[in-house]
């Protein structure tokens, strides 16, 4: 699968994420061009219910992550998913929010939904220059607006 949104400049493949050990969502490697991941215990990008895809802000020492302008995106903005069978499911940006992390809505993000919608999730907030962590996350919510098949 492969992840485009043309008005922050993302291209990236998607790598599949699982949960941790303590059942916690997976989160992609921190190395250099680290690409976004698919959570794939949520559904498949362009089914119903709310498909999720996390990345990275920044990489430690290695700069800029996938989604370093992930809270950019404006309410309508276009995000392309290439599935693995070929076809493109389009969403279009319906909110880009930011939560604290101790305040995350795992209900709005992971809790079903009557549509085929994508949660995008990053870091956000000023970074701690001592821990180098991030307070809070962003999160943009979009919703499916076309799908071509993989015969088109």
């Amino acid at each position: 699968m492969r992840l485009d949104i043309p008005s922050i400049g993302v291209h990236t493949s998607l790598m599949q994420l699982g949960l941790n050990p303590d059942r916690t969502v997976q989160v992609p490697p921190i190395q250099s061009n680290s690409p976004a991941g698919w959570y794939q215990f949520s559904p498949t990008p362009g089914q119903l219910g709310p498909s999720v895809i996390l990345g990275h802000v920044t990489l430690g020492n290695f700069g800029d992550g996938v989604f370093f302008r992930l809270a950019a995106l404006h309410t309508g903005d276009r995000v392309e998913v290439s599935r693995a069978d070929g076809s493109v499911a389009v969403f279009s940006v319906d909110q880009t929010a930011e939560y604290p992390k101790e305040k995350f809505p795992s209900q709005a993000v992971y809790g079903n939904i009557d549509h085929a919608g994508l949660r995008l999730i990053t870091c956000g907030g000023t970074k701690n220059t001592t821990t180098h962590a991030y307070p809070d996350n962003v999160v943009v919510y979009a919703s499916l607006v076309s799908a071509t098949s993989a015969s088109a």
